[in-house]
């Protein structure tokens, strides 16, 4: 009785999946084609993994969604334009009013100015808070509503989940304080998985595959950590208890490489999965236009649908272990250490 509806509604996915993994076939592909050019695979993978000053949705003008330029410079100070400014009818890259964009670089004349534009990504970032913010607050105002009653709508899809972070990851790791950082630990969970999960539909923005925006994420963590590392903490990274003062001299540097090595380690890791991930699927993708091969597109599309699947379980871990990972090194920093 449950299976077969199981079965149809997984089916569906997998068509809905596939059809969309289509039209997330680079555009430059079909646009090298129509003009006889020869198709950089490089080129078209990381035009999609970096950051940019425009949004493609898909292919054709009418998909570009083009973003604001702001950009200081001591000769003009604060100035405010629409990337739209750089392109011309034909999509070209043209100057304007000065300032000349060079692999997503601005510059006027010859030096490179100040750019605070809302890119892609950190459109994608607002695009994400929101979202969290969103979900979060109806599940608040759901648990209002119905406190002595079983969860309804998205409070019963995310109770669990939050239930299972604070119970499962927070508490036993961060420490006797671990309410304190409860919802900076579950802000952090949830952004980085709905970042993580936005990023795979097609025509979405790498933010949690961009080195800044997890770089931010670990060094929150970083000052959170270590302005809140009690006496016990520092003490242990400055004058280590029990060990002969020549090794001191030697476990100290190590220490205090490890104040820093900590975050980096974050930083990295959610940086490059989510990055190779990304390249992985485009690779994929690309090989029917480097084959000309329909029959070759449409095997590599089955199978990015399969590898988008793993990508979904890669984007609940990755989640799941930054955070993880956080609440460890703020209950390292806030434990009460006996001192004999």
């Amino acid at each position: 009785m449950i299976a077969l509806p199981l079965k149809n509604g997984l089916f569906r996915y997998l068509l809905i999946l596939i059809f969309f993994v289509g039209f997330a076939v680079p555009s430059q592909a079909s646009e090298a084609a129509e003009e006889g050019e020869e198709f950089n695979v490089s080129e078209v993978i990381m035009h999609h993994v970096l950051d940019d000053h425009i949004w493609h949705f898909f292919d054709g003008h009418y998909g570009t969604l083009y973003l604001p330029v702001i950009v200081y410079s001591q000769e003009r100070g604060l100035e405010f334009f629409s990337s739209s400014n750089f392109y011309d009818e034909h999509h070209n890259v043209i100057e304007y009013n000065g300032y000349r964009l060079e692999h997503s670089h601005i510059y006027l004349g010859e030096t490179e100015v100040l750019d605070l534009s809302i890119t892609k990504n950190v459109a994608m970032l607002f695009l994400t808070a929101i979202l969290v913010f969103w979900v979060m607050k109806s599940v608040a105002n759901g648990y209002k509503r119905n406190q002595g009653q079983a969860p309804k709508g998205i409070q019963s899809f995310m109770e669990p989940i939050i239930l299972f972070v604070k119970d499962e990851v927070i508490k036993p790791n961060a420490g006797p304080k671990a309410d304190k950082y409860t919802p900076y630990l579950l802000t952090l969970f949830f952004f980085i998985l709905f970042g993580n999960i936005l990023g795979l539909l097609p025509g979405a923005a790498n933010m949690t595959g961009n080195i800044a925006v997890t770089s931010v994420l670990a060094l929150f963590t970083f000052l959170i950590t270590n302005f809140s590392g009690n006496k016990g903490y520092w003490g242990h990274i400055f004058w280590t208890p029990g060990v002969p003062l020549p090794l001191r001299l030697i476990i100290l540097p190590v220490e205090i490489i490890g104040i820093f090595t900590k975050p980096f380690a974050l930083m990295i890791r959610l940086f490059a999965a989510i990055t190779a991930g990304h390249i992985v699927v485009l690779s994929l993708l690309c090989m029917g236009f480097i084959f000309h091969s329909y029959m070759v597109g449409v095997g590599a599309s089955i199978f990015v649908t399969l590898i988008n699947l793993i990508e979904l379980l890669v984007a609940g871990i990755q989640a799941y272990v930054f955070t993880l990972f956080s609440s460890l090194y703020i209950g390292m920093a806030t434990e009460e250490h006996e001192h004999h």
